[in-house]
């Protein structure tokens, strides 16, 4: 049996535990039908307002410090948080469940006072928090935090909090009961005294709350807000106040750096951090070792998809973006607010970084084109588009990037022909460009069974499609090749083998691979064209969005993608629907370039004879078939 206190009550409910506020919102229910108007007596309600009022101040410290875009000169600690942190902090909640409760009980105590009878505003009440704040809470919260890092408390109690290795607002709140219940005991002193003394008020309950709450966000957020500056012009200031630095090094050392909000009980208990303030200070002026001032050796330069999809990228719901992207009803609410998001970036914005992470010592980095997958088929937005990709190509460039490869609609081949548009323009680029699409070719001839003798092929005459076809018929293989034009396939004919060209046969009619049950799909397929597969039919596919699956006698491939090597660190998001690990074939692809130090450009057709070598490169280095 384990220690008492070191695990949750509800922790086997899962997301059920959430029915534990249920007796709250019933009440607040009953009270709403039994008045006919919102019960804004209730001290239920109000429970209810600072639960989503602090749910709030949560989330937005959490986005705010993971916008690499505004943060990532001034971020503490330099590295990802992963997957396993995540999954470590998914239940981060229970703290704020906890108080909740505790809240409702005193609330319905017949001592504790009505919200009628408490006034909105009283200066008495706030004055004796914060001296309280000073004389209890403080005190209280320090020597508890350095009793917890004592022996058996600490493995006990402790140590789980401090497994996480990146610190962020979630971190916060992720602990033990016992931690909980001292964290709860610092943030009801103050009130408890208040309302003890008559000087109680509502906007006592929500300011203290909430101030609490955005205080120990922002010591958790790894992201450096105070300027050094004011620590300079007031030197008090430094024992008054703690920093994300601050908080990082007790995180880290776990040795110093005990206290709740005030440094000055550190001094005063001989714990203080000698290198506090001159770590913040290197923080803040963007000058740390570490990440602040590296250059990214890889980027991806990807797009948004969709307005949906938007509410996937990190720095918006972690929830959603640690799990392959599927709609979440739930917000379907903040839809006008991405919205909004979007028109924004449309008319005011520049490529930004979305994520990052680090293999084999090599900072690998996300970039977004400000631009949503609709926006690439409006004709008058071609231009714009195609400059914001050569932009964000230069930038690349400038900073000393190696590679940058551009994911799908970045590299349409009507767009900017693959890329060659940017290498034609600017032929002394040092940073590779990349279109990453040789490896998608290899992934999917190599979910191709050896023993299959014939295949239909849908986007025959693409990019992709005539790489596929000339390597499959060099390998004797026959290909159906779905065209209506003629001409486009005697030009790719002409570019197989004499004795191999034989093996490539224009089709015009889906009719005709009614016997064929291999497919390769490059172009949407409707029930009525999937229809024509015989049963058994396996789809691979390579469009962009996949075929839906609707004939339940076949089965149906996935995008190509390839499992990033395991030694890769602070990988925390899923890339849209691709599994945790997972990334699109082009995006491997890129991976794999810098990783071989290939100093080559790979923009426009697909060079076939380098399909093999690329297969061969990404399995050497650890990437492995998804």
């Amino acid at each position: 049996m384990g220690s008492p206190l070191a695990s949750w009550p509800w922790a086997s409910l899962g997301s059920y535990k959430y029915l534990l506020y249920g007796p709250l919102v019933s009440k607040v229910a009953q009270a709403w039908r039994e008045t006919g108007s919102l019960p804004v007596g209730s001290w239920c309600l109000h429970l209810l307002l600072l639960l989503a009022l602090r749910s709030l101040t949560f989330q937005l410290w959490f986005s705010y410090g993971n916008m690499l875009f505004f943060t990532r000169r001034r971020r503490v600690v330099k590295d990802g948080v992963d997957f396993r942190q995540i999954d470590q902090e998914w239940d981060w909640d229970n703290l704020v469940i906890l108080q909740t409760l505790m809240a409702a009980m005193v609330a319905s105590s017949p001592a504790f006072p009505g919200v009628a009878e408490l006034r909105a505003w009283d200066p008495r009440g706030w004055a004796l928090a914060l001296l309280l704040h000073v004389a209890v809470s403080e005190p209280a919260f320090y020597w508890a935090h350095r009793a917890l890092h004592r022996g058996p408390l600490f493995s006990r109690y402790h140590a789980k909090h401090h497994s996480s290795p990146v610190t962020q607002p979630f971190t916060a709140g992720f602990g033990t009961p016992v931690e909980a219940l001292v964290l709860t005991v610092a943030m009801a002193a103050p009130l408890v005294g208040a309302f003890a003394a008559g000087a109680g008020s509502v906007s006592l309950v929500y300011g203290h709350v909430l101030l609490f709450d955005y205080l120990r966000c922002m010591g958790y957020s790894n992201v450096e807000i105070i300027s050094h500056r004011a620590f300079a012009a007031v030197p008090a200031l430094r024992y008054l106040i703690y920093t994300p630095t601050y908080l990082s090094l007790h995180h880290r050392e776990k040795d110093c750096n005990f206290c709740l909000f005030m440094p000055l009980f550190d001094a005063l208990g001989g714990t203080l951090n000698s290198k506090s303030w001159e770590l913040q200070k290197e923080v803040d002026q963007g000058t740390a070792a570490g990440m602040n001032d590296r250059v990214p050796d890889f980027v991806f330069l990807a797009h948004v998809v969709d307005v949906v999809s938007s509410m996937h990228v990190p720095f918006a719901f972690r929830s959603c973006s640690s799990l392959p992207f599927s709609t979440h009803l739930v917000l379907l609410p903040i839809w006008p607010l991405a919205f909004a998001f979007m028109l924004l970036q449309w008319f005011c914005s520049k490529t930004f970084t979305v994520s990052f992470y680090f293999l084999r010592g090599r900072l690998h980095q996300t970039w977004s084109v400000p631009r949503y997958g609709f926006q690439y088929f409006i004709p008058s937005a071609k231009k714009g588009i195609n400059r914001q990709i050569e932009l964000a190509i230069l930038r690349a460039d400038k900073m000393g990037v190696k590679v940058i490869s551009l994911a799908a609609l970045n590299k349409n081949e009507a767009l900017n022909g693959g890329g060659t548009l940017f290498v034609s323009k600017h032929p002394n680029l040092r940073v590779r460009v990349v279109h990453g699409n040789t490896l998608t070719a290899a992934v999917i001839l190599n979910e191709i069974p050896s023993n299959v003798k014939e295949v239909f092929l849908t986007g025959a005459t693409s990019k992709l499609g005539r790489a596929i076809a000339l390597y499959l018929c060099r390998k004797q293989i026959r290909v159906l090749m779905l065209t209506l034009s003629t001409e486009r396939f005697l030009k790719i004919q002409r570019e197989a083998p004499t004795e191999s060209q034989h093996y490539l046969v224009q089709v015009t009619k889906y009719q005709a691979a009614q016997s064929c049950k291999t497919w390769i799909v490059g172009k949407w397929l409707s029930p009525r064209e999937q229809r024509w597969a015989p049963a058994g039919t396996h789809f691979h596919q390579f469009v962009v969005p996949p075929i839906i699956g609707f004939r339940r006698d076949c089965t149906y491939g996935k995008l190509a993608a390839m499992r990033l090597p395991k030694d890769v660190e602070g990988l925390g998001s899923c890339e849209y629907t691709m599994e945790r690990g997972v990334v699109h074939a082009c995006h491997a692809g890129g991976v794999v370039h810098c990783l071989e130090g290939w100093d080559h450009h790979e923009v426009g057709a697909i060079d076939v004879d380098r399909i093999d070598v690329v297969w061969k490169a990404a399995l050497k280095n650890g990437l492995t078939p998804a």
